[in-house]
């Protein structure tokens, strides 16, 4: 299989990254666990598609279409669907019907389809329209800061606008960072130092919760293709 996977961050405080891949043979890739939602757009043989994402709190198989081509917006942490809530999406997704090269229905309106480089607009429209909002106070303890109110709300706050736990969302992306590092050839070794990992075991058993990967399959490049952070051309 040859996935070529491209991805951007960007300056929108709604928006976590984005992303665009192209299949082309049919097969499937290892989906990691994350921490956002999202929303992908998809074109095959002439067809076009939508559908929402969501969260993911473990690694699972992700079939890839053959001769596709996609468009991902990943949102920030905090932020959800006015119509679903982001807790409702975890290890989950919506198919979003009657998608066109031009345009998607969601909210109970129709909406430009983007690509790569109009995402950002794409968001603001639908940000405007309140069909998609977030928390402040998540939004407060992301950014680094310290609201006045007690460990407890703050939880049930995060849990209500993510569906996951803050060490969850620390954990996953810790291990996401660590896998990073893995494959580009950091050592194991200054990986636990540098992220602060107890030792290699608790790396190791980190990234087969998170990941399903060793850290030797990470460096190696081995077992298919991965939903990692990493540009180019995945070959399996």
């Amino acid at each position: 299989m040859h996935l070529r996977f491209r991805t951007r961050e960007s300056d929108s405080p709604w928006v976590s990254e984005v992303w665009t891949c192209t299949s082309e043979r049919v097969s499937a890739m290892t989906s990691v666990a994350g921490v956002h939602w999202g929303l992908v757009f998809w074109q095959q043989h002439g067809r076009s598609y939508a559908a929402v994402t969501g969260p993911e709190t473990g690694p699972s198989a992700a079939p890839v279409p053959e001769g596709a081509t996609f468009v991902g917006i990943q949102f920030a942490v905090g932020t959800s669907l006015r119509i679903m809530p982001t807790p409702a999406l975890v290890n989950g997704g919506l198919d979003l019907p009657g998608a066109t090269g031009r345009f998607f229905s969601l909210a109970g309106d129709r909406w430009e389809t983007p690509g790569p480089d109009d995402a950002e607009a794409l968001v603001d429209r639908l940000v405007r329209a309140g069909a998609v909002v977030r928390d402040p106070l998540v939004t407060e303890v992301r950014r680094g800061g310290r609201p006045d109110v007690t460990p407890r709300t703050l939880e049930r706050r995060f849990r209500a606008a993510t569906g996951l736990t803050r060490g969850t969302v620390h954990q996953i992306e810790r291990v996401t960072e660590a896998s990073t590092l893995l494959a580009a050839g950091t050592p194991a070794a200054d990986v636990v130092t540098g992220l602060g990992y107890f030792d290699e075991p608790h790396l190791a058993r980190a990234l087969r919760r998170y990941v399903g990967r060793t850290s030797k399959q990470l460096r190696a490049g081995a077992g298919g293709a991965i939903s990692l952070n990493l540009e180019g051309q995945l070959t399996s």
